[in-house]
């Protein structure tokens, strides 16, 4: 796989992935993806990006019960 960025050749390995969102932060620190050693550059495959989007899902539900049990 070529690398969008810099053209280098991408291979398999992990990265971190962060985000901050409705009040909460949260980090996982090695996830299966492409990434290019000549640049940096990562790319997470679908099936990762699914993972990723259904954990902050369920996360941002149980967010916001908590917020609502603040209130």
């Amino acid at each position: 796989m070529e690398c969008l960025q810099c053209k280098g050749k991408m291979v398999r390995g992990n990265a971190p992935y962060s985000a901050d969102r409705n009040g909460y932060h949260i980090s996982w620190e090695s996830i299966p993806a492409w990434v290019c050693p000549q640049c940096g550059e990562v790319l997470f495959e679908e099936n990762e990006v699914k993972h990723i989007q259904k954990a902050l899902e369920k996360i941002d539900h149980e967010t916001l019960a908590l917020k609502s049990n603040i209130a």
